[in-house]
């Protein structure tokens, strides 16, 4: 007879693990900020926004716009 394998319990397929990227592009940061696109290239210029850049890609790191978002921005803190 054929035995039907089954799923562990923490692989159901009602809970998909969804992995956070470590890194949004410049748009994608802008959406979640809720500015415009525009806004993002400028505050990354002014380095208001922390960016890398890899090649001619400009990435916000994830942990560092959750910190951004945290304690504000750099010039903020010290006054």
């Amino acid at each position: 007879m054929h035995e039907e394998r089954t799923r562990p319990a923490s692989a159901s397929a009602e809970t998909p693990v969804v992995e956070e990227r470590l890194t949004y592009t410049l748009n994608e940061a802008a959406r979640r900020l809720g500015i415009s696109r525009a806004l993002a290239y400028e505050a990354a210029q002014r380095g208001e926004l922390p960016v890398c850049r890899i090649g001619r890609r400009v990435l916000v790191p994830r942990a560092a716009l959750l910190r951004l978002l945290e304690d504000g921005p750099p010039d903020s803190r010290s006054a």
